[in-house]
């Protein structure tokens, strides 16, 4: 008995030892193939036709997006006027077809150069909510997409500045 114990311990350790190595992704793993998975590094060319965006012919957009469904975006525009990264949820709504929806707040320059010295600045304007269509490449390395932007004041009513614009995007890997 102690022996058929041992024999079987044995081969169950080197059953689980050897399945633990096998080169075979896991489900979620084999689900997202690389054509087919958002997740990564993403940097795009957005250009509006409208809003106060428009004017900005060379925005650019970085973008990470989490295996949870998070996401964070930043733009070579972030310091003009000072504004922290957006953050956001993403989600796959069918094969290469992707939805996000990201926020970041506004803020507005000081009335006097001297408010900064005296500790004030870039205070709060509101805040903008931008919502993307993404086709991603059959590749998975590109995408295109279609984005809403949308202003909202200090007390989170519409504001103008919204505009309608489109992005290209190129993975950013090794």
């Amino acid at each position: 008995m102690k022996i058929r114990f041992a024999i079987w311990s044995a081969a169950l350790c080197v059953t689980l030892v050897v399945s633990g190595c096998k080169d075979t992704p896991s489900p979620q793993a084999a689900e997202a193939s690389p054509r087919e998975a958002l997740v990564g590094v993403w940097r795009a060319q957005v250009r509006f036709a409208g809003g106060a965006f428009e004017p900005m012919k060379d925005l650019e957009f970085m973008y990470a997006y989490n295996a949870g469904g998070t996401l964070t975006e930043s733009s070579n525009y972030d310091a003009a006027p000072p504004v922290p990264p957006a953050y956001g949820v993403w989600k796959k709504l069918g094969p290469r077809q992707f939805e996000t929806k990201y926020v970041f707040y506004v803020t507005k320059p000081p009335a006097a150069f001297d408010e900064i010295a005296k500790g004030g600045g870039w205070t709060p304007a509101g805040h903008g909510v931008f919502t993307e269509q993404i086709t991603l490449a059959d590749d998975g390395k590109s995408y295109t997409s279609k984005i809403i932007y949308a202003q909202f004041d200090p007390s989170g009513k519409p504001a103008e500045g919204g505009g309608q614009g489109t992005a290209a995007g190129t993975r950013v890997d090794f």
